[in-house]
């Protein structure tokens, strides 16, 4: 089950929406890439005893047993296997004291030191091994639907008290933010040096405990950073819950100079706890009331282009009026937004994923603008890969950032990655199984995907299957309250 399936149930007992999914809306001050002392501070932990008497303590497998007795969550003997390893890592963190880390190098002063004498500073720097009281850390996997994120939020928002560093971040702002680091490491230190090690130090002494969602490997910039800033976190004390959609063995497989990432491959499967989340159960398929506002439109035509003009209408008020070309300012550069008011922006798909953006820039627009329209999206075949590419990483943006979405294309979303040419041939089996556990008949689909890689067809499966989410009453209920709001330039 997803967390806005729980979020909006929650609410529905008079709960704090964030007192136990740390997946909950940001407030409106705060950013998608906040250091973790404001992480922390913006997913509450409820008090002892919850918001009734008699309620059990704030851990992991309480409030698991908890939701189900409320109904919000539906009984299943392997989740509570997974859940009993959450316990055992709360209960691990409940005496656990971080070690203390050294403070950053002043730049001047790392720019003064001899190449020569370079590896003989680093070795009085940087630590060799992880603390022997640091507990192990876990890598939870599985496919779409099987309530990885749910998982790990419930785990984020019960961290016992004592664990006041921590953060809790998707996989695509987590490694944005250290681009970001290594790059002023750079510019500040030039080449002397190795920048994984200041960044991860920075890192370390932001959180003791670091929360990823969706960790995944396809650019060989992330696979080469990857394994010396892991090597270097855990080394820190740094103690790291991930959940991904691949087993460590299956991660950036056929990558560029995978043999440079098989080292991380390693240290994943020894210094964390693996465990595989699928269970034959698809929380995907339960019930769920559809709202009267879809956000998926089609076929392009003049009642469609009525329907989406009203909507936009209703959300424009007098004193927050349409502003063309609003500049947003991200990483230095300027984001011309075509269309938007202070908390809704809109699009052609051209404009979105036709221009060669980024996913910081999708982050942004999510973390800015509660409301997203886009318009026209194309049916993409094989040889427009790179826009089918940046529209998932779109729709993961919004997604990740509870983003009300609405679009218009001319086909059905299960057919917007098709290839004529490859019709003739129908589906791979693999495929095939994705549809079948998506409920998609192949015809729906339009025979083929244009993806053929493992990691391309799963994120295309992921996309389809947020979008049907999207068109939930719950997701209507609690989406596009995260946003900050534009300002006019």
């Amino acid at each position: 089950m997803k967390y806005w399936r729980i979020l909006a149930a929650a609410r529905r007992l008079s709960l704090r929406p964030g007192s136990f999914l740390s997946h909950a809306p940001r407030r409106r001050h705060q950013s998608s890439l906040a250091p973790a002392a404001e992480a922390s501070s913006h997913h509450p932990i409820p008090p002892p005893g919850g918001s009734g008497a008699g309620e059990v303590s704030n851990e992991p497998l309480s409030q698991y047993r908890r939701l189900v007795r409320s109904g919000i969550l539906r009984g299943d003997d392997h989740q509570t296997r997974i859940i009993q390893k959450l316990q055992n890592l709360h209960d691990k963190l409940v005496n656990y004291d971080p070690p203390r880390i050294s403070q950053p190098i002043e730049p001047s002063l790392f720019s003064r030191i001899r190449s020569s004498f370079d590896e003989s500073f680093r070795s009085r720097t940087e630590p060799t091994g992880p603390p022997p009281n640091a507990p192990k850390g876990l890598y939870l996997y599985g496919d779409v639907g099987t309530g990885k994120t749910m998982l790990m939020d419930l785990f984020y928002s019960t961290l016992p008290p004592n664990i006041r560093r921590k953060r809790r971040v998707h996989f695509h702002a987590f490694m944005i933010d250290v681009h970001k680091r290594i790059h002023a490491v750079k510019a500040t230190a030039g080449n002397i040096g190795d920048p994984i090690l200041p960044v991860a130090r920075d890192l370390a002494n932001e959180a003791s405990v670091l929360c990823f969602d969706e960790f995944q490997v396809t650019d060989i910039a992330d696979a080469m950073i990857l394994r010396r800033l892991l090597e270097n976190l855990l080394n820190f004390g740094v103690v790291c819950v991930m959940t991904s959609n691949r087993h460590p063995d299956d991660l950036y497989k056929n990558g560029i100079q995978r043999s440079s990432f098989v080292p991380a491959i390693e240290l994943l499967k020894s210094q964390f706890e693996v465990t595989d989340l699928d269970s034959g159960t698809d929380y995907r398929r339960m019930a769920r009331a559809v709202s009267s506002v879809k956000p998926y439109h089609y076929p392009l035509s003049s009642e469609t282009t009525k329907t989406i003009d009203s909507i936009f209408n209703s959300l424009v008020h007098r004193d927050d009026p349409v502003v063309r070309n609003r500049k947003l300012k991200i990483w230095g550069r300027t984001l011309l937004i075509p269309a938007s008011t202070s908390n809704v922006a809109k699009f052609t798909f051209q404009e979105l994923c036709g221009n060669p953006l980024s996913a910081a820039d999708y982050l942004e627009i999510t973390r800015v603008f509660g409301t997203v329209f886009l318009l026209d999206v194309w049916k993409m075949g094989v040889d427009r890969k790179d826009l089918a590419r940046r529209f998932i990483t779109f729709i993961d943006a919004c997604y990740e950032s509870k983003t009300r979405l609405f679009i218009t294309s001319d086909v059905p979303i299960y057919q917007v990655f098709s290839d004529d040419k490859a019709k003739a041939e129908g589906p791979s089996d693999h495929m095939r199984g994705v549809m079948d556990d998506l409920g998609l008949s192949h015809d729906l689909v339009g025979k083929s995907s244009i993806f053929t890689g493992e990691e391309e067809i799963f994120a295309f499966a992921r996309a389809c299957s947020r979008l049907v989410q999207m068109e939930s009453k719950e997701w209507a209920e609690t989406a596009g309250m995260s946003a900050v709001g534009a300002e006019s330039e």
